[in-house]
Order: C-alpha cells, then sequence, then structure tokens
C-alpha cells in the first residue's frame, strides 16, 4: 500500500476562484459498513461486505472483531450487484466462535465503543475496551447498565465509561430492558444488533425525553431484517419507542455498501458556495441514510439537485440562503450546514442538537469558538446554533480532533482566504484522502460567477 504524505499541522484550506464542475465518488458509508461488520460476525455462515469503508473507524472495528476471533479477508473482487458494475474492494467475513482474552481499541468511534460491548458479552474470556482520551468522556453508562440487566458482567469501576472490562460468558440471556437514549441513538442500535445471538432476544424500551438520530436506528432494523432477524418496533404497529428483536440465526450476506451521503455534504456545499455543479454517484433512490436529507436542506439554502443515472447532480448559484431548520435526527449534518450558514445572506437557527454536546467533541462550542475565530457571529441556544452572518477572515480553525469539524473548516475556506485548518487528518476517521479528493475537485472549475471569494 502506497504511504501517504504527510500533512501539515495547518493546512491552508483551498480558496475557491471559479465554479466547481466535478464529480465526485464518495466511499462507503462508516454506519452501514460497521453495523455490516458486526452482523456478519454474528451470523451463522460467511458473507461478504463489498466497497467498504476504509477509515480509522472501519479499521477499529475490523481489528477489534478479528481480536474476537472473527476472519476477515480482504480481496478485490467484482460484484454484480453493484449499481455501478465495477470491481472494488470487498471483505469475506467468516465468523467464529468469540473468544478472549482480548484487548479492543475503541480510539474515538462511537459505533466501537458502544456496539461492541453487547458483542463481547457472547465471547468466552475478558475483553478490555480502551480508546483515545476522548472516548473516555463520551456517554456509554446507558449501555453498560442495560447490558447488565440483561445479564452480562462488566467490570468499569463505577465510572459509567470507558476504560471497561466485559467479562464474557459465552452467551447473554437477554430479556427487557429500559435505556434513555437522549444522549444518543446507538444506545438503541448497539443492543439492536446482537440481540438475535442473546438467549431471550432483546425488548429495548427508550425511557427518555428525546430520542435523536433516528434513521440511524431505522438503518440498523432495515439491516438486521435483511439478515434474516425478526424486528418489531414503533413503525410496524409496535409500541410508541419500543423496539422487539426476537432470537434467532443471523443470514450471511453479500452486501454493497452505499456512498456515505453525510460525507458527500462538503462537495455539495462547494457547489451552493461557488455556484458550480457536483455528482455524486451511486446514490441511492432509497436509503435510511441521515445524509439523504441534504438533498431538502441545500436546496432550501438556495441550490438545485436532481436523481439521475449518473447519480446526484447537484448545482448552485453562488447565493446561500439561511434556513431555520431542526436537525434532531441529522445532527451529524450540523457542522457542515453551520459552514454554509456562516456564508448566507441571512440569519440560520439549527436546531434539535444539544446531544451534539457528547460528540466526538462538543460540536456546539467547537463551532461558535471557531466561527467566531474568524469574524463570524454565532451564538449557542439550548438545543443548538444561532447564526448571523458577517464578513469573516482568515485565521487558524481547530479541529479538536473531529472530522466533520475540519470538513466544516474547509467549507468555510472556499469563500474566505487564508483559513488554515488544524490536524485536517483527523478527516481520516471516516473520510480518506479528504485532502486530496478536495483539490482534484478544484482543479476542475470554471470562470468564477460573481461572489466567489468574497
Amino acid at each position: 500500500m502506497t504511504e501517504t504524505p504527510a500533512l501539515p499541522a495547518l493546512w491552508p484550506a483551498p480558496l475557491a476562484d471559479a465554479a466547481v464542475q466535478a464529480t465526485v465518488t464518495v466511499p462507503g458509508s462508516k454506519s452501514v459498513t460497521n453495523r455490516a461488520l458486526v452482523l456478519a460476525a454474528l451470523a451463522s455462515e460467511p458473507g461478504w461486505v463489498r466497497r467498504p469503508l476504509r477509515s480509522r473507524d472501519s479499521q477499529l472495528m475490523s481489528d477489534a472483531l478479528r481480536a474476537l476471533g472473527v476472519g476477515i479477508e480482504e480481496t478485490v473482487s467484482s460484484s454484480s450487484s453493484s449499481s455501478a458494475g465495477s470491481v472494488g474492494e470487498a471483505w469475506r467475513i467468516i465468523p467464529a466462535a468469540l473468544h478472549g482474552p482480548a484487548t479492543v481499541d475503541v480510539g474515538n468511534a462511537g459505533t466501537v465503543m458502544r456496539f461492541l460491548p453487547p458483542v463481547a458479552t457472547l465471547a468466552s474470556g475478558d475483553i478490555r475496551f480502551d480508546g483515545d482520551p476522548r472516548s473516555y468522556e463520551r456517554p456509554l453508562g446507558q449501555v453498560i447498565t442495560a447490558l447488565r440487566t440483561l445479564g452480562a458482567r462488566i467490570d468499569d469501576d463505577g465510572r459509567g465509561a470507558l476504560p471497561l472490562t466485559v467479562q464474557g460468558g459465552g452467551a447473554l440471556e437477554g430479556g427487557t430492558v429500559e435505556i434513555d437514549a437522549t444522549n444518543s441513538s446507538q444506545f438503541v442500535s448497539a443492543l439492536l444488533l446482537s440481540a438475535p445471538r442473546f438467549n431471550q432476544g432483546v425488548e429495548v424500551r427508550h425511557v427518555g425525553t428525546n430520542l435523536p438520530s433516528m434513521p440511524h436506528i431505522r438503518m440498523t432494523v432495515e439491516m438486521l431484517r435483511a439478515a434474516g432477524a425478526q424486528v418489531d418496533t414503533p413503525e410496524s404497529g409496535g409500541e410508541k419507542n419500543v423496539w422487539r428483536v426476537a432470537p434467532g440465526a443471523l443470514l450471511g450476506r453479500d452486501l454493497v455498501v452505499e456512498p456515505d451521503l453525510s460525507n458527500a455534504q462538503p462537495f455539495l456545499a462547494a457547489a451552493l458556495i461557488t455556484g458550480g455543479t457536483v455528482t455524486i454517484p451511486d446514490w441511492p433512490r432509497r436509503t435510511t441514510q441521515p445524509g439523504d436529507a441534504l438533498r431538502r436542506i441545500f436546496t432550501e439554502m438556495g441550490g438545485s439537485c436532481e436523481l439521475t443515472d449518473a447519480g446526484l447532480v447537484f448545482t448552485g448559484t453562488g447565493k446561500i440562503h439561511g434556513i431555520d431548520v431542526d436537525l434532531g435526527e441529522v445532527g451529524e449534518l450540523t457542522p457542515g450546514i453551520a459552514a454554509v450558514a456562516a456564508l448566507a445572506d441571512s440569519e440560520s437557527v439549527l436546531r434539535g442538537v444539544a446531544h451534539l454536546r457528547l460528540h466526538e467533541t462538543d460540536r456546539l462550542a467547537a463551532l461558535t469558538k471557531e466561527i467566531n475565530g474568524l469574524g463570524g457571529d454565532v451564538t449557542e441556544t439550548a438545543d443548538g446554533l444561532r447564526i448571523r452572518p458577517r464578513a469573516l477572515h482568515g485565521g487558524t480553525f481547530h479541529t479538536y480532533d473531529d472530522h466533520r469539524m475540519a470538513t466544516a473548516g474547509a467549507v468555510i475556506g472556499l469563500a474566505v482566504e487564508g483559513v488554515l485548518i488544524e490536524n485536517v487528518a483527523t478527516t481520516a476517521k471516516t473520510l480518506p484522502d479528504f485532502p486530496k479528493m478536495w483539490a482534484d475537485m478544484l482543479a476542475r472549475a470554471e470562470a468564477a460567477p460573481a461572489g466567489v471569494g468574497a
């Protein structure tokens, strides 16, 4: 494998002096890839994950499953089910009896730190979980308490957080559990994904006042059902905020991973800001990915889009309008939308995202500090941000080891000269080679429309 050149500590965000005209192939969805890996590892037969995302988060997940005894063979293969019909990377997942002792490095990946402790309860032996310093601060107590209710033995020294050790007994009884998933929908998904392997399955009852990022729970449910699991949900006629998964065998699948639609956001933003056109191949016509909401949100902010055989074709005018929007179901889009809103012609209010204070960093505080550091006017509200556009200037945009902060800074840098992104390499968490993809997109541009770079 070719070694990626080292990136500077302060990466100069390229200024767009022309309208972007590009086709950008976005790597596979992190959310789909990591769910697919878990389900394949728990299946009763081998399966394939095609076009997976190869990034820090997915590498942490695959390394962890290998440590538990799962076989993962990485190959290059063609798939007739691929919409593009092209040759691409494929991973063959070979389930095995899960075992310890093992140590799992979760990094700062929410899917790894939350999805794998339930898997570890099915292993024989102790499985220790550790990660980056920020992972110690991210909420995990609800998952730990729920697993104990279902019969697990977990040693966390009373922290309700990482690091911890799951004392795997080779099985978990399962049953009914109440959980407050107000801070993360991943708490629900974590329990549902392993539930078919629990002796009694699981009944998860959310008892909180709010449940963010519902599309990610729908993604979990759809992928479970596709793997042969029986799942009852509120949408299928069940009780409100209650999910039931019956015990049973999971099927090995041949799955082609969709492009990561949330990672398409900065490239679509580039079309909106520069008055250009960006095409994202293989954009699905039906999906549970939260990033699909970008079609509606960025259209309301001044662009237009069309789903074609070539993919999603998004076109901007170079004029950006403010927006008042509830992002509760699609909170991960907030940094990119905030970056675009800082360049708009009117005020924006982003609501329903108080839970972002507990993500890779406190995203609301970070966005406020960094945009204001460039001359912006952003204030935090109880559950979001109020953004009043002002003329921005160059400066250092800190990322706090948060990939979406880095791409948000790059978006602002399209129209503001002299923006320096601190630690742009953090984008490798879910979007490897982002700086090169960004430069390649900008290299394909036409004469600048009025207003670009102003």
